[in-house]
Formats: structure tokens, C-alpha cells, sequence
């Protein structure tokens, strides 16, 4: 009687999805059951109108999730509170704080001291290493003093003060560029030189992206704007109110590395950034990819296979399968200097929560306090209980607002104790259930390797691809014993890395 009416219930999903599109991104549970009740059904041989369900696993499970993202979730995006909030310009503070560390990378060098005067846009550090990016002075005024000040993504790193002087001149020397009469290797130096980062969150110099070694050549140019994480929408207003120099960022980007495609994609749920982008984009011959709607939907790998079909090698990087991805702002702000010759000096930070007054989308000075900015959205309503930069899938928790808004803030989230749910830090606990193995997008172990992590067990974490885990949280989201998994996974691939320094070191010194 079972087996009849599991025959008569699923079989009918089989035949169905078997010759039409499957169920669309979002319906995981449902789909997750349907998978094991399709395989039951191939084993046990179940016949349907009289014939034989006669597919391969292989072809049945290509045919079912050929439009589906490997892994991921779906998580509230609570995106209403400010999506519909237009970019607005908040003066800059009386003092900015601008760490020497805003980057992936080696951090900068001071190159002015006390009591010098600068503007907006003067070099105030530099590097001499090649992975790392430059910092500007956001507002015009004196150097009052180089220290340590708190970061938001943790510790102490040494900062430049400058007291504003409240006139905004801009540094006589800045320019605009015109890119259309410079070659590739200009353009990337003039990217270098104005300190632009990747602003999705990541802060990877752009100019170490722009510049793949010759034996990768680029063919594909994405631009990001799946802006994925649940309450940001920083990305989503730059490319509604400023779809032109995105697409002109893209085609910058393009000259920069010899790509003949150009691709914007954008989530579904952002119908007007797609109309609006659309609308520039097809004057010049690039494409708009929208994408479902799925988190981690946003990142490198996951956007690339995704728009492309293309499968970035383990321990590898989008130019091996030919392609660049850059983020929607990063492109905008790209655009803007060759423009207005202005280097990254501000940017877009959603300003959000249910206790914030006026949850915004702001244009900020970098080395605005997180104080600061939040008291330009009205302050709060109600006490905090945790303060997030960036989304709450990959952001880093707070412990003072007195950190400053770097390149990679955007967004900063506050939550009040009700939508906080603290543990207290243990050994994992799995029941087996396998939910952080299905919304794993790099189809990871994820319990194994907090398992490992957590008695430090190098090799099996080297064994398990550790380094390919991209820390998006998903595992962590759908984990019914609330492991602290991507801590743990965080704390193995760093002490991996160290392992690795020091047998490094150790080589060097035979």
C-alpha cells in the first residue's frame, strides 16, 4: 500500500519535470525530498502508464537540476526597508579616521605626518608591494596624528587622523582621464593609482585582477550585481541611479584585459536595476544576465558557472576559465574617477535594521565612524545587541562604533536582542542530517571540516579542500545544532596558511 501510493504521489513529479522546466530556485525542501523519492523509485523499478522509467541516474538528475543552483539558501532578504531609498550625501565628520589597511593585501605606508595639510583626493599611503592599493585623503584639512585605532574586521591597525576644515577642496592635481585614447596597461595603473578596491565587500585590488598573466587570456568581463546578502542594497541603488557609468566601468574593464564580452548579471528581484541597466547596456552591445534569486548566488564561482557554465578549478581563480568578474560599484567607481579623475574616496553603505530610524543608503567620506553614520539615518530607536559590517551571512560583528567605514564596508546592519541569537562557543555536535552537504555551492564536507579544524587536524582539512570553502555561511544557516561551522572552517584555513608559512620559512633557511 505504501509503495502504491509513493508510485502514484512522485512518479508524477518524475514524468512531469522529465519533459518541463523544474521547479524554480527557492523550493529546496521540496526538491530535496523529490530527489530521494526519485531515486527510491529507480531502484525499486516502479512502472508508470504502463511503462518503465528507464532513465540513467546521471541523465534523471542532470534533467531535474539543470536550471538549479548547486547549493545555497534562501534567506528573508528584509531588502524592502531600504531598497526604494535613493542615494543621499552626508557631510563628512569633523574628524576622519583612515586605517592604512582598507585592502587584501600589504598594508600602506604613511607618506604624510603631522600637521600637514591635505585635500580631498591627496595620496596619504602607499605601498611598494604589488597586492595592495593606495589611500586617499577623504576630506580636505591637517593631519592631527598617525595611531593605532580599532578596524572592523578586527584588532588595531595603524590610521591617519585629519581634521576636516569643512571646504572640500579637491587636490589641484587630479584630472580627468580620458580611457578611450589609452592602452590596457595605462588604464591599469590609472585603476592602481586611485586606490580602487573590489567594493562587494572583499577589497581585492582591482588592479591585481585587471592584470591575469598572459598565459590566461580574458575572453568574459561579469560585472556583479547580484547583491545576494539579505538587508544590503548599496549595489542595487548604484546600478538603478547610475547604470551609465556602470556599463562604462565595464567597458574600461573590458579594454583593460582584451575581453570581447561584456555581462552585467542581476538578481530577479531587482527588476529596475535590470531595466534600467538594460536600457544602457544594449546601446553598446553587452548583455544582461539575470540571475534566480539564491544566495550565495553572488559569488566568483558560483556567478561564473552560473552565467557561463564555466567550472573554476579547486584552488583556482576566474581567469584560469578565461574570465573577470568585477562588482557593480566597483565598476561604477572605475568609471567616476576616469571621469572626474577622483580617486576612491567614498562610497555607498546601506545603512540598516529594525531599530535604525531612517534605514538609508548613504554616500559617506571613508573614515567615517560607524557612529557617525548611523546617527546621519536618524540614530536608533531601541538598544543594540550586535552591529554587522557588511550582510549577515559573511559580515564581521562589532565590538565599538567607533571603527571607521573603510572600502569594504557596505553595509552596516543593526540588530536589537530579540533578533540575536548568542552560543556560547563548543565542540560541534552532528546528528547526520546532511543539510550543510546540499546548500554547500562548492560541494564540500562542511561538518567534516569543522570537525577537523576543531582538533586541528591540517592534513584531513588539506585532504578535504578546505581552501575552496568561500565562507558564505549557508552551512551555517541550515545547521539544525547551530555549529559554529564557518568559525571553525575560518580558524582551520588560518592556521593551514600559517602551517604553510612556516614550512616556507623552514625551506628557505636549508
Amino acid at each position: 500500500m505504501l509503495r502504491r501510493e509513493m508510485r502514484h504521489r512522485y512518479f508524477g513529479f518524475v514524468e512531469k519535470h522529465w519533459r518541463e522546466p523544474p521547479i524554480p530556485s527557492g523550493h529546496v525542501g521540496e526538491m530535496d525530498i523529490n530527489y530521494t523519492v526519485v531515486l527510491v523509485c529507480l531502484r525499486d523499478g516502479f512502472r508508470t502508464r504502463g511503462r518503465i522509467m528507464a532513465f540513467t541516474w546521471t541523465a534523471l538528475l542532470d534533467k531535474i537540476t539543470r536550471h538549479r543552483i548547486s547549493g545555497g539558501v534562501h534567506p528573508p532578504d528584509h531588502k524592502e526597508l531600504t531598497a526604494e531609498r535613493p542615494i543621499r550625501k552626508v557631510p563628512a565628520p569633523g574628524t576622519v579616521i583612515l586605517p592604512l589597511s582598507q585592502h587584501l593585501g600589504a598594508p600602506c605606508r604613511p607618506v604624510v605626518g603631522k600637521g600637514d595639510r591635505v585635500y580631498v583626493g591627496t595620496l596619504i599611503a602607499d605601498s611598494d608591494a604589488y597586492v595592495s592599493a593606495p589611500i586617499h585623503s577623504s576630506v580636505s584639512g591637517t593631519v592631527v596624528r598617525v595611531a593605532p585605532h580599532p578596524h572592523p574586521a578586527g584588532g588595531e591597525v595603524e590610521s591617519i587622523f585629519i581634521e576636516n576644515d569643512g571646504t572640500e577642496a579637491r587636490d589641484p592635481g587630479l584630472e580627468p582621464l580620458s580611457w578611450e585614447d589609452m592602452e590596457p596597461a595605462e588604464i591599469v595603473r590609472a585603476i592602481r593609482s586611485a586606490g580602487i578596491v573590489g567594493l562587494g565587500g572583499a577589497a581585492f585590488p582591482t588592479h591585481v585582477k585587471l592584470s591575469p598573466p598572459a598565459d590566461y587570456p580574458i575572453d568574459t568581463v561579469i560585472i556583479n550585481g547580484a547583491e545576494c546578502e539579505p538587508f544590503l542594497t548599496s549595489d542595487y541603488r548604484v546600478m538603478v541611479e547610475r547604470a551609465e557609468e556602470v556599463v562604462t566601468g565595464l567597458m574600461i574593464i573590458m579594454k583593460a584585459v582584451g575581453a570581447r564580452r561584456g555581462i552585467i548579471a542581476i538578481e530577479a528581484n531587482k527588476p529596475l536595476a535590470i531595466g534600467r541597466v538594460s536600457e544602457v547596456a544594449h546601446a553598446y552591445d553587452l548583455e544582461v544576465f539575470t540571475l534566480p534569486t539564491r544566495y550565495p548566488q553572488g559569488a566568483e564561482k558560483v556567478l561564473i558557472n552560473r552565467v557561463l557554465g564555466r567550472k573554476v578549478p579547486s584552488g583556482g581563480l576566474p581567469m584560469h576559465v578565461g574570465v573577470v568578474v568585477n562588482n557593480a560599484s566597483t565598476a561604477q567607481a572605475i568609471a567616476y574617477y576616469f571621469r572626474t579623475g577622483l580617486p576612491l574616496v567614498r562610497r555607498v553603505v546601506t545603512v540598516t535594521g529594525s531599530i535604525v530610524a531612517k534605514p538609508s543608503n548613504i554616500l559617506v567620506p571613508l573614515g567615517t565612524t560607524f557612529g557617525e553614520a548611523i546617527k546621519a539615518c536618524g540614530g536608533l530607536t531601541g538598544q543594540a545587541s550586535k552591529v554587522v559590517m557588511g550582510g549577515p551571512m559573511m559580515g564581521v560583528a562589532q565590538y565599538t562604533l567607533e571603527v571607521p567605514v573603510v572600502k569594504a564596508t557596505s553595509g552596516i546592519l543593526v540588530f536589537s536582542s530579540e533578533e540575536v541569537d548568542y552560543e556560547i562557543p563548543r565542540a560541534p555536535v552532528c546528528i547526520r542530517c546532511g543539510r550543510c552537504l546540499s546548500v554547500c555551492p562548492m560541494r564540500l564536507v562542511p561538518t567534516q571540516l569543522a570537525k577537523a579544524a576543531y582538533v586541528g587536524d591540517l592534513e584531513e582539512l588539506e585532504r578535504l579542500d578546505v581552501v575552496d570553502c568561500m565562507e558564505c555561511g549557508s552551512c551555517a544557516y541550515t545547521c539544525p545544532t547551530k555549529n559554529q561551522l564557518v568559525q571553525l572552517i575560518r580558524l582551520g584555513k588560518a592556521e593551514l596558511a600559517a602551517d604553510g608559512r612556516k614550512e616556507k620559512e623552514r625551506a628557505e633557511q636549508v
